[in-house]
């Protein structure tokens, strides 16, 4: 873990809510001078604190309404069959999030779909994957909450 001050948490919580303000709003709004500002914000980059800025998009205004999780099992543990699987599901451009798990799966996933006929065509593609035995779907219904910003709170 990374050593965070108080005012590099004040940054972090600042660019987590907007990551397009300038330096001059973000020295502001932190009560840093602009140089100062930049060099810690510098700083959290080569520290891999801050890994990339994006934009968040409303997934059902691109057509994409549906998520759908799904847990993966694999024909057996061995560290390649695990590293085959995990560079094979890269190259599934719906699936938005891939887990190694403990427990009773290997794999956890975060499917987007347009609806259900198109979760079949991807469902199709994942149990070609490496080493996939089998595959276990559940549909969202509704999300409840779906948080960007992490907690900085001291710990």
């Amino acid at each position: 873990m990374i050593n965070i001050d108080k005012i590099d948490r004040a940054i972090l919580e600042q660019l987590q809510k907007d990551g397009r303000l300038s330096n001059v709003e973000l020295a502001d709004r932190v009560g840093l001078s602009e140089s100062a500002c930049l060099r810690r914000v510098r700083n959290l980059h080569e520290k891999g604190v801050i890994t990339h800025y994006a934009a968040h998009l409303n997934a059902a205004s691109v057509g994409l309404p549906g998520s759908v999780f799904v847990r993966v099992s694999l024909e057996d543990q061995r560290e390649e069959k695990l590293a085959g699987f995990e560079e094979a599901v890269k190259s599934v451009p719906e699936v938005m999030e891939c887990y190694l798990m403990s427990g009773d799966v290997d794999y956890m996933l975060r499917v987007v779909v347009k609806d259900a006929p198109d979760y079949e065509r991807i469902h199709n593609m994942l149990t070609r994957l490496t080493g996939v035995a089998r595959i276990h779907s559940s549909f969202a219904l509704r999300t409840v909450l779906k948080r960007t910003r992490l907690p900085l709170a001291e710990r």
